[in-house]
């Protein structure tokens, strides 16, 4: 009697969101297929669609499963305590901007994107993975404005602008365009942020400079 083969157990999903991401930072998202991240991780393409259903979902779920580890840096970052709101607001976009080239967070955005128009599941999708960034702006900015830190203003509308901004800098530099600079990138960002949000550039790390530069 032949004895019944042992089914192989199916990877953790996290690990398969794990090995596509690093799949596209080492490769690039056109030389990613289900083929061959199903030997990476010893599925079948077949069963890689059974827990995706299509390959616009694994660019989806892995996207947000990037944005999940991402999203617990940002709140460390926005939550560190004797911190101005600008200087937290400096780091919130040192995490949103685009490393450089090839960054394969920005890489999945931009695919994203892309698919978005035909697919009302991807466009749901996408903003529901955006909207932490956008609620945890809102209130680092209500948080600056009651502290005397940035100008009174409306809160969503600012940060649905900022982060505008933010992303109008990341896709240069995650295509290479060439003569694009991050840092240049963020001093930019930051200058935008400034007359935004009523703060004097010239503010204190300690955060005695107030808005428009009154002490």
């Amino acid at each position: 009697m032949t004895a019944p083969r042992l089914r192989r157990p199916a990877r953790p999903r996290e690990e398969v969101l794990a090995v596509a991401m690093a799949a596209i930072a080492e490769h690039g998202l056109a030389k990613l297929t289900m083929a061959g991240l199903g030997k990476q991780v010893g599925m079948s393409a077949g069963h890689l669609l059974y827990y995706f259903g299509s390959k616009d979902q694994l660019l989806l779920e892995t996207l947000r499963w990037s944005e999940e580890q991402l999203g617990e840096r940002r709140r460390a970052e926005l939550g560190r305590a004797g911190v101005s709101a600008w200087e937290r607001f400096g780091a919130y976009a040192e995490l949103y901007l685009a490393d450089g080239p090839g960054d394969p967070r920005w890489i999945l955005w931009v695919e994203v994107w892309g698919r978005s128009p035909a697919s009302a599941e991807l466009r749901a999708g996408q903003l529901e993975i955006e909207a932490p960034w956008q609620a945890d702006l809102e209130a680092l900015i209500e948080e600056g404005v009651a502290a005397g830190a940035f100008r009174g203003g409306p809160a969503a509308e600012r940060a649905e602008q900022l982060r505008a901004v933010l992303d109008g800098y990341s896709v240069p530099l995650a295509i290479g365009l060439p003569g694009v600079d991050r840092e240049q990138s963020l001093s930019r960002v930051r200058a935008v942020a400034a007359a935004l949000l009523g703060v004097d550039e010239e503010i204190s790390v300690d955060g005695e400079t107030g808005v428009d530069g009154e002490s």
